[in-house]
This record gives C-alpha cells, structure tokens and sequence, in this order.
C-alpha cells in the first residue's frame, strides 16, 4: 500500500510537469521507477507510456474545450510523426545509435538556444513571440486559430508558418523514438515552437494531444508482449490524471516566459542525457 502511495506521489507530479510542458510525464516515470524502486525497465517504460496517455487525456480536456490545442496542427503533424516511427522502427539496427544519439541532441541543442533567446535572457530586445505570417500551406489547411491566454485575459491571434520544416522535425521526432525507443516530446515542442512559431501555449498543449494518439498506439504492443504490469501502471495512471489535470489549469494562468523557464531545463537534461548516450557514458 505503501509503495502504490508513493508511486502515486510520482506520477501527480510527473503529470503535473507534463501537461505544464507538453513532455508527457514518462521522462520522469521511467527514472523513478528505475532508480528509486528497482523496477525493471521494461515495465517501467509500460508504466511510462500509460503515463503518457493519461496525461494527454487528462490535459485534453481542459485544452481542448478552451481550444489551447491546434487539433488541425497537431493531426496534420502526427502523420509525419508516425511515418518517422514506422520508418524508424523498420531500420532498427542498420544505424550506429551512439551516432543518431549525438546527431539528435545536437538539433535540440541549437533549438535550446533559439528559445532561451525568446526568453530574453540572453537578448534582452528579444520579444516573447515573433509576428509571423502564415505560410502557403497554413493558408491551405486554415492551421492558423485563436485562444483565450486566461494569464493575461486577452484573446490571442496567431499565425502559423515553416509547415514543411516543423513536418520534418516531426518525422524525425518519429523516427528518432522508433530506432532509439525514446521519447518525442522535446522535438514536438520544438517543432512547433521554434519552427513553426506557434505561441509556447499552444506548442505544450497541442504537444500533449499529440502524445497520447502516438502513445495510445505503442501501448497497444506493449500491453501485448506483457510489460504492462497493472499493479505499477495503474497507481501511476491515476496519479498522473489527477496532476495532468491540475498543470492543465495551472499552465493556462502562466505567463508564458515562466512556461519556457520551466521547459528550458528540462530540455537541457534531455540533450545532456541523450549526448552521454551517444558517447558511451550512459
């Protein structure tokens, strides 16, 4: 009873910071339940992906009835993140991962410095959006929308541009997740952020969305090959309902700075694991 308490206590805040972010939540299920409990990966990334999906359910609900999420935007994109895995999957072992490992926290490091930039640390006549227009296929899809900031109670116009890089990016999220079997939602947010320039806001928001179709999809083989072990999925699914739901109100009431100061870290513990990776240190 003691342990699902605790396990419980993890994943509110795993849900919490993922639906704050749009990271999902597995990047600090996976850790937890590795390190501090002794379970074995395999069932820790079950866990994980259940985590996901409650997270982008609970989160959904709030985002997606106060149209945060761009649903045009984030199913235009998932085609391109699940052909990437797909792809990914297929060429498993053809590619040196320690290489891929470095090549890909080397894109997210130059993103990680175009947003801190946008955060005016490091530029202090930087403004917090770019105006943008919308390119020619936003225009075509209609990808451009609105949505109420409730932090500043002011509705938010927004166009949408570079659709081919931010697909790109997302193929390669895809793929790098198929072959590596890691998680996609930094590169998501990127994609969406830094590429294709939509507010931080919608970028977490239709990030989550997109998460839990991916997830929803994956969790299927594991539950499959047995690695969903109900006794450790469930405590954890229920506890990251519950903080998916409260970071989802919360986020809305943040000004957005304060979203890429929490999400900069984050991103930096990301690039930092996966270049370890890379050269064998991890």
């Amino acid at each position: 009873m003691i342990e699902i308490i605790q396990f419980m206590i993890i994943a509110v805040l795993a849900g919490f910071l993922g639906s704050l972010v749009g990271l999902g939540g597995g990047i600090i299920i996976t850790p937890a339940l590795t390190i501090l409990f002794g379970i074995d990966i395999k069932y820790a990334i079950g866990a994980s992906i259940v985590a996901v999906i409650a997270t982008s359910s609970g989160s959904a609900i709030a985002f997606v009835k106060d149209h945060v999420s761009n649903m045009r935007v984030g199913m235009l994109l998932e085609v391109f993140t699940t052909a990437g895995g797909i792809v990914g999957a297929l060429m498993a072992g053809i590619f040196s991962s320690k290489l891929l490992y470095i090549f890909f926290s080397l894109i997210l490091l130059n993103s990680f410095y175009g947003m801190l930039k946008k955060t005016g640390l490091i530029n202090k006549g930087k403004k917090e959006e770019d105006k943008v227009e919308n390119d020619k296929y936003a225009d075509k899809y209609k990808l451009n929308s609105t949505y109420y900031d409730k932090a500043t109670g002011e509705t938010v116009k927004y166009n949408v541009t570079n659709v081919p890089h931010g697909s790109l990016v997302m193929f390669g999220a895809g793929f790098a997740s198929g072959l590596l079997g890691i998680g996609s939602g930094a590169f998501k947010v990127v994609a969406l952020d830094s590429y294709m320039k939509l507010p931080i806001k919608v970028s977490t928001a239709t990030s989550n969305f997109m998460m839990g179709v991916t997830a929803t999809a994956s969790a299927l083989i594991y539950f499959f090959n047995g690695t969903i072990n109900p006794a450790i999925a469930a405590p954890i699914a229920l506890g990251t309902l519950i903080g998916s739901r409260t970071g989802a109100k919360v986020m809305q009431r943040l000004d957005a700075k304060y979203i890429r100061y929490i999400f900069l870290p984050i991103l930096l513990f990301t690039i930092v694991n996966m270049f370890l990776k890379g050269v064998g240190v991890l």
